[in-house]
């Protein structure tokens, strides 16, 4: 009896297990675990191009899934034609007068007074001097016209006004060759280096003088040799890209000669007939002058020949702008210079003293910021400028 009701005990225990396991398998809710599969390899899902988040200013509501922009246009400048360079002072005479005919309308209401006595000789002088004339020009005129006027006796205005103008241009010297030597060498380009201390304007009256050439039916290569100064360079390209001449630039703080020997080798391979380069004009010590343009001169000339080395002078910064002058010189062979902003002083006597102190003529003079203020300098415009319009021959 007692082994029956162990039996029976067993088959209840193992009902109870068999029950519990149902339950737990097919309870409400229940569901059976998910077959284990194999891991996969990662892979990284296919998006839309993402965009960065808006900003602020853009709003909340900003999409960050666009579509790729597309490229943006690239924009050619219209290529210009400037106007040629013959005439271009005659043009700007009037503009060079409201500038310039203080001067003149001083120095003959002084030689018109009844009486010349010594006091009147000297405010001529004084006046000649404050417009930057130069102390040695200064007396050699004056002493000049003293001689004049006790010859002629009595003046009139005509007569005064002759006297000065021819005293002027006797001083500026009219015979002065002022040819801008820009003709090719077979085919090889004349090469033109432009120097002088940054703030003259000699990146710009670089890029005028090309605008110039342009104008004058010649093609051009430019230089950007200044490259200390990458706003240099820029400008440069500016002026360049405006008329259709290519410019050679190199890296920012790069060698200076390396970049005009490629301007020069350039200039040979696409036959133009002018190069000209734009140095730096950052070095204020002689020596350190000397040693870069000497350099850059050296490199042009395994290319080709260099045919004109101009100067480029403020005209409002007299005799400051003298020193530089000077200094320039001394370091290269200067063959003419550019005066910019001689359309903004009173002090058109820096021409004569300018070219008294370095033996070269003024070839070139700014009148404007506009881009065809540059003209070639008529010594006898200038002068009629100086002493007005109404009386020019």
């Amino acid at each position: 009896m007692d082994g029956y009701l162990g039996v029976i005990v067993i088959v209840v225990v193992v009902a109870l297990l068999a029950a519990g396991g149902l339950f737990l398998l097919f309870r409400p809710g229940g569901k059976a675990a998910p077959p284990v599969e194999p891991p996969k390899s990662p892979q990284t899902p296919t998006l839309p191009e993402q965009r960065p988040a808006p900003s602020a200013e853009e709003g909340e509501g900003a999409t960050t899934t666009l579509p790729p922009p597309a490229p943006p246009a690239v924009v050619v400048p219209e290529i210009e034609v400037p106007p040629p360079s013959a005439g271009r002072m005659v043009r700007l005479r009037s503009r060079l007068a409201r500038s310039q005919s203080a001067l003149g309308r001083g120095l003959l209401e002084l030689l018109s007074r009844d009486r010349l006595d010594d006091d009147v000789w000297d405010e001529i002088e004084e006046s000649l001097i404050t417009a930057d004339v130069g102390v040695a020009p200064t007396r050699a005129m004056v002493e000049e016209l003293r001689t004049k006027v006790k010859v002629l006796g009595s003046r009139t205005p005509a007569e005064v006004r002759e006297l000065l103008r021819e005293q002027l241009l006797t001083q500026i010297n009219p015979d002065l060759d002022r040819t801008l030597h820009v003709q090719k060498h077979g085919e090889r380009p004349a090469v033109v280096l432009v120097v002088g201390v940054n703030g003259t304007g000699k990146t710009t009256t670089t890029g005028k003088l090309a605008r110039s050439l342009v104008g004058d039916g010649k093609k051009v290569v430019l230089g950007a040799a200044d490259t200390f100064r990458a706003a240099a360079t820029e400008q440069l390209q500016t002026w360049g890209d405006r008329v259709g001449a290519d410019v050679v630039r190199g890296p920012e703080g790069g060698d200076p000669a390396s970049v005009a020997f490629d301007a020069t080798a350039k200039g040979i391979e696409e036959k133009v007939d002018v190069v000209i380069i734009d140095t730096a004009g950052r070095l204020h010590t002689k020596t350190g002058l000397m040693d870069e343009l000497g350099k850059v001169k050296r490199v042009i000339e395994k290319k080709a020949t260099v045919d004109e080395v101009l100067l480029v002078l403020d005209a409002t910064t007299g005799q400051n702008g003298m020193r530089q002058a000077q200094v320039f010189a001394e370091v290269v062979n200067i063959t003419g210079i550019a005066l910019t902003k001689l359309d903004g002083t009173a002090k058109g006597g820096i021409v004569i003293s300018v070219q008294r102190e370095l033996g070269v003529p003024v070839k070139l003079a700014g009148l404007g910021e506009g881009p065809d203020d540059l003209a070639p300098f008529d010594p006898e415009v200038f002068v009629d400028a100086i002493l007005g319009d109404e009386n020019a021959k």
